[in-house]
């Protein structure tokens, strides 16, 4: 633990962020997981559904500097891949 208060504060500062960031990431894994699951059950009409309140939680990542912006447009990129083939399957 550091003994400056500057240092003091920046360590609080960081859990704090690193807690907004972890909840921000958690939230985005598991709406990303949503969509993925209903497409590769088949399940694509409702998948679509979903997919923006996915692309949504990714382009706030993408905003908040949580994830890089070409991870967010690789992310969306699969999902849309994932529906179009559960569609054409």
């Amino acid at each position: 633990m550091p003994n400056i208060k500057s240092s003091k504060k920046r360590v609080n500062i960081a859990e704090r962020n690193s807690a907004r960031n972890n909840s921000q990431k958690s939230s985005m894994r598991t709406a990303i997981r949503r969509v993925r699951d209903l497409a590769l059950a088949g399940n694509s009409e409702e998948a679509l559904t979903t997919l923006p309140e996915a692309f949504s939680k990714i382009d706030k990542a993408i905003k908040r500097k949580v994830i890089h912006k070409n991870t967010g447009a690789r992310l969306k990129s699969r999902l849309t891949a994932k529906i179009k083939a559960a569609q054409s399957a």
